[in-house]
This record gives C-alpha cells, structure tokens and sequence, in this order.
C-alpha cells in the first residue's frame, strides 16, 4: 500500500505578485524539511456577474484551490495582499465556502500561519494577518506566526511580523520583496510543516 506524504497548504491570493513570492518562499521553507510537502495553491478571482469569466485552468502559476485540497492537508498558510485591512474578497469568498469542513471537524488541531503584503507601510498588514486568523480558529485550527528566533524581525524595515510575513509592495507595486522578508518567509515555512509533522499523531488518536 503506497503510502502518502503529508503536505502543508499554501493558499494565497495575488494581484501583482508580492503575496505569490512570498507564498513561494513559505513553500521553499515548507520544502527544506523532510518528510513533508508544500502545496501551492491559489484562490481564483471573484465576479458580480452571474456567468463563468475565466477559465477553470490558470493559464500560468499555480492551479486554483479545490475544497479537497484544504481537507486534506496537515497544515495551511494563508496569504493575501491587504484589502481597507482586510484579507481580499477571492480568499474571504473561498473561506465562506468552507461550512462542510467546519461542520465535521476536519481541520481542528491542524497548525495554521499567515502571510500579506500592502502597498504602504501603515496599509493594515497586521489586521489583514487577523482577519485571516479568525476563520482559522472557529475551524479549530492551531495559530503559529513567526518568533522572534527569527531575527530578521527585529532587522526588517519595510516588512515583517510576529503574526506572519509581511511585505510593502509600495505605490504601484513595483517593490520587490527583499532578502529580510524572503528569510522570513523560508522561516515561517519551516516552522508550520514542523509543526505540521508534530501534530499528526494528535489528529490520528
């Protein structure tokens, strides 16, 4: 009987690119541990228009997340860019679908971190990484950020939390995320597919 390696999902929306790279990073992190997988997924836009506008299959990146990709997973980090403060509409849309996996538990005691980026420094960063938690919890999922051992914390300047990973994109975007954020991200990585192999045992008593 084969037998299946667990994975982290790594769940992100992006609109110009800086919560992809960091999502990529996270995956990288998740990579550089054994015994366990990143799975790159992303949240497809969101229409007020009643009929299919895209097709099912991105034409590049990574492919749209299925509700069985969250059901299955041994942990998640969540990423988007930050919207009035607020995690974006495709990801919120995406979560708001999630009442069956609530309903029969499937996500309680599995870790789970954030990840965002805004175009200001002050853009609400850390309220987005909250906005993201809260569903988390009422899943009854285990909330990891990034500790302070990581100590480019304490060296970034435009980006970088305790509650996760942050980036400033800046005005039009074209702030690329630096090595800080990078390390960061590779850390938080780590640390949630670590975590994810700890709890595995939890989960199967």
């Amino acid at each position: 009987m084969s037998v299946i390696t667990p994975y982290v999902l790594v769940l992100y929306y992006s609109r110009h690119g800086a919560t992809q790279t960091l999502a990529e990073q996270i995956a990288s992190g998740i990579e550089s541990v054994g015994g366990i997988e990143a799975r790159l997924r992303r949240a497809p836009e969101v229409s007020t228009t009643c009929e299919q506008t895209q097709a099912e299959i991105p034409d590049s990146g990574a492919m749209y997340v299925e509700l069985d990709d969250l059901r299955h997973c041994a942990g998640l980090a969540l990423g988007s860019p930050t919207r009035f403060g607020n995690m974006a509409a495709p990801l919120k849309y995406f979560l708001d679908s999630t009442s069956e996996l609530w309903m029969n538990g499937a996500l309680i005691d599995k870790p789970a971190t954030a990840f965002s980026a805004s175009s200001s420094l002050h853009g609400g960063q850390e309220t987005t990484l909250i906005t993201m938690l809260i569903p988390l919890l009422h899943h009854g999922m285990v909330y990891a950020g990034v500790p302070y051992s990581a100590t480019e914390l304490l060296e970034t300047t435009q980006g970088g939390t305790p509650y996760g990973t942050t980036h400033v994109s800046g005005k039009r975007g074209d702030n690329d995320v630096d090595q800080h954020e990078c390390r960061l991200a590779h850390a938080q990585g780590k640390r949630i597919a670590r975590l994810a192999l700890s709890m595995l045992p939890l989960r199967e008593k």
